[in-house]
């Protein structure tokens, strides 16, 4: 069987889906069956625009080329990081399996200090309004600078003009570079973007059952729950990557623990919500959660600044 997984060629892209392509040839070899999984380059927008990302659609910078080559038949899956893809679902395609995902948490990269450490003043990078915000409430004196690039350019700032950047732990891990982390920023001071460290793996729903079947071998139900649960409660909150909400969530013995937060842009209001239910009802869990934010001033806090 040789199938073709379709990918951004970005360093981190190609890992993810290396690591998605040995797995299928592994449960493909589980049931004996000889599979052969080839990386497909997509380009997307958002590897060839210099420009912000900042106010733009993720599913229209990285995911929509992706899904196209696979709807028109020009591979057979995909990888995406989940915290990239809209939670609306896509016609014709199945997140068929989201994987046990990678430790969340945002990790800080410095020459050394940690956040607490920082200078006052200090220069920070992200190019989450997520991220900034909540790094605005945990030190109100940073000056957060807008960037983007892959992870090279990004760490390489902080020997010229940054003083630290903050990026996803899970991306580095897969790495390999999670050494150079000077820190990985608790939930409790940044809570990480809805899906974040988790990723999906998407066919067609017409899919040969084979190829499903071995997509789903995949699947991981804990992390699938949790990452239910968040993207429903991002969902009602009618936010997108655009918007300061974080929400994290874990399993444990059957029950779903849920935190949600909303912070504006500013970093000086703060909405969390605390809620736990049945992991076989992570949506309406999700649901619950925002809904009570937005009872509590979560859309006017959003579009505060």
């Amino acid at each position: 069987m040789h199938l073709r997984l379709g990918t951004r060629g970005s360093a981190l892209a190609m890992t993810q889906s290396g690591h998605v392509a040995d797995a299928i040839v592994a449960a493909a070899a589980a049931r004996g069956i000889e599979a052969e999984v080839e990386l497909d380059i997509v380009t997307t927008h958002g590897d060839t625009s210099r420009a912000s990302l900042v106010g733009l659609s993720q599913t229209g910078v990285f995911v929509n080329a992706l899904r196209d080559h696979l709807l028109d038949g020009g591979c057979d899956l995909l990888v995406h990081s989940l915290k990239d893809i809209p939670v609306e679902p896509a016609d014709g395609l199945d997140i068929a399996a989201i994987p046990l995902r990678e430790d969340p948490r945002d990790a800080l990269c410095t020459t050394g200090p940690s956040l607490d450490e920082l200078p006052v003043g200090a220069r920070v990078g992200t190019g989450s309004p997520r991220r900034a915000a909540q790094l605005r409430r945990a030190r109100t004196d940073l000056e957060i600078v807008d960037i983007r690039g892959n992870v090279d350019t990004r760490l390489a700032r902080i020997q010229d003009d940054l003083d630290a950047v903050v990026l996803a732990g899970a991306g580095l891990s897969r790495l390999g570079r999670l050494e150079e982390a000077t820190e990985l920023l608790p939930v409790d001071v940044m809570v990480p973007a809805p899906g974040q460290g988790a990723l999906a793996v998407e066919i067609r729903q017409d899919a040969d059952p084979m190829v499903r079947e071995l997509v789903e071998a995949l699947d991981d139900a804990d992390t699938r729950a949790s990452v239910i649960a968040e993207r429903a409660a991002l969902a009602v909150l009618e936010a997108g990557c655009s918007a300061p909400v974080g929400a994290y969530a874990t399993v444990r013995d059957g029950e779903l623990h849920l935190q949600l937060r909303v912070t504006n842009t500013a970093g000086s209001l703060q909405l969390n919500e605390n809620t736990r239910g049945p992991a076989t009802e992570a949506s309406a869990v999700g649901r619950a959660a925002a809904h009570a934010l937005l009872g509590r001033g979560a859309a006017r806090l959003m579009g505060a600044r």
